[in-house]
């Protein structure tokens, strides 16, 4: 249904690290980059290696915000190994916890997440959904 998400960030850059690094175990890279230090509308997209992307951020240093109440991003992760990775790529690029890995039963048997609040506030989770 969706063709991408675009969010908008305060410090392009930052973004950018963060993303690089919570991205890449769950098997998502950087696909294109417009990055122009000091100039206005810089942009990178993130998707599956050699595709296009799915998610987009636009640096708004204007004052972004993220959404409110009751919107999260959820990234699909390849196992549970990933989602793990995630969190701790997460926390240690200026991500807040939001919901430690494990399971979550309450969304099903096998539903495996972990969620976090990037540095400008968005909340994100990686799922694993499968029986192992």
């Amino acid at each position: 249904m969706l063709h991408h998400l675009s969010l908008g960030v305060g410090d392009i850059e930052r973004a950018a690290a963060f993303y690089d690094a919570v991205l890449a175990p769950l098997g998502y890279a950087r696909v294109w980059s417009d990055l122009r230090p000091g100039e206005a509308n810089q942009a990178v997209g993130y998707g599956a290696p050699g595709g296009g992307d799915g998610l987009a951020l636009k640096h708004r240093p204007e004052g972004q915000r993220p959404p409110g109440p009751g919107f999260h991003l959820a990234f699909a992760a390849p196992g549970r190994g990933a989602v793990d990775l995630f969190h701790r790529a997460a926390l240690q690029h200026g991500g807040r916890d939001n919901g430690v890995p494990g399971l979550r039963a309450h969304y099903g048997s096998h539903y495996y997440a972990a969620f976090i609040v990037d540095p400008d506030g968005h909340h994100i989770e990686a799922v694993f959904n499968a029986a192992i």
